[in-house]
């Protein structure tokens, strides 16, 4: 008999840290703006040993796609939006005070997003993985027209150019910048990589305007640019890009509980 109990106990304790139970305990409060229960949420799932990387892509990820889904959708009122959105700024400013950061590979990149709060802080997840994993990031966020960040490609001169979280309204510009930096020729070596935000609501529309590559996640856009530069494999972020691809692959099942709870 007390085998069977602790037994059941310690398959309840890993369920407890499961990133799809996280979701679902952790989405109600942030909604209901509950600041206080969200903090306890998150720092109990880490001392059970949750990495911030995982909370990050298989929690605060799904979260963030699921607000917007709502929202697109009508589904939740502005003012649990903002609620919402704004605590789970908090857990991601958090969250990437506890990444492991590996020493800088000498790349850059400049990272721009949607115009609203909740696309800002998709951009934010995945500019904050992004220089954890040794990659100098400047991140421009949103609303910021496609001539200002032609002139900061050409004044900065990137390696990547990363459009991260776009809401549609955005695709005309993100063509207009394609096109323009392929006009000119000025940066043959730059890549221009997209991801996440409509890039995943609409099949193809990449391709369509030429992207290099896209990403659909925060830690997929950290190892695809990663195999973009074959020589940061042969550094110690090798080691590290395996286990985030890892951790990725084993919270996609709760990315799809997290989307049809709202469907």
């Amino acid at each position: 008999m007390n085998a069977t109990k602790n037994i059941n106990s310690t398959s309840e304790i890993t369920n407890e840290f499961a990133p799809d139970m996280i979701v679902d305990r952790l989405l109600p409060k942030l909604i209901e703006g509950n600041r206080e229960d969200v903090r306890a949420i998150v720092a109990r799932a880490m001392a059970g040993g949750v990495s911030s990387e995982t909370m990050a892509e298989c929690v605060a990820w799904p979260i963030h796609e699921t607000l917007h889904k709502l929202s697109r959708k009508d589904q939740i009122e502005q003012v649990a939006f903002n609620y919402a959105t704004r605590a789970l700024r908090n857990v991601v400013d958090h969250l990437q005070l506890g990444y492991h950061r590996q020493q800088r590979n000498g790349q850059r990149v400049m990272l721009f997003c949607g115009p609203n709060e909740n696309e800002d802080l998709g951009g934010q997840l995945a500019a904050d993985l992004l220089e954890a994993a040794g990659f100098e990031v400047t991140f421009g966020g949103g609303g910021v027209s496609h001539d200002e960040i032609l002139g900061e490609v050409h004044q900065r001169r990137p390696d990547f150019l990363v459009l991260f979280a776009s809401a549609a309204s955005d695709a005309p510009s993100i063509r207009a910048i394609l096109d323009a930096v392929k006009g000119v020729n000025a940066l043959p070596d730059m890549e221009i990589v997209v991801g996440g935000g409509v890039f995943n609501r609409a099949d193809g529309l990449a391709e369509a305007i030429g992207a290099s590559r896209i990403a659909k996640s925060p830690a997929h856009l950290v190892s695809t640019l990663q195999e973009a530069k074959k020589e940061i494999a042969r550094t110690p972020v090798a080691s590290d890009s395996k286990q985030r691809s890892v951790d990725a692959a084993a919270c996609s099942s709760g990315k799809q509980r997290s989307m049809r709870a709202v469907a």
